[in-house]
């Protein structure tokens, strides 16, 4: 099973989570970014429909492929 980690840290200013070295946008606080993060984290836990998808990876490549439905990440969340 894949595991995806979400990371606060400080981030342009403000605070940020990141996921394999993307940053997420901006947000004022740690508490904003983390909550963010956590609504995140709870979106990959829900099943949904299998669909094409599409993301983009460390070096600013964009990929796509099928994510099957019911085939979720375990997620955390840190900092």
């Amino acid at each position: 099973m894949t595991k995806i980690v979400y990371e606060i840290v400080e981030h342009d200013g403000g605070w940020a989570y990141r996921v394999d070295g993307v940053y997420s946008e901006t947000y004022p606080n740690h508490d904003a970014a983390k909550a963010a993060a956590t609504r995140a984290a709870r979106e990959q836990l829900a099943p949904g429909v299998t669909r094409g998808i599409t993301w983009e990876d460390a070096g600013g490549r964009w990929h796509e492929e099928i994510a099957d439905g019911d085939d979720r990440p375990a997620t955390e969340v840190k900092g």
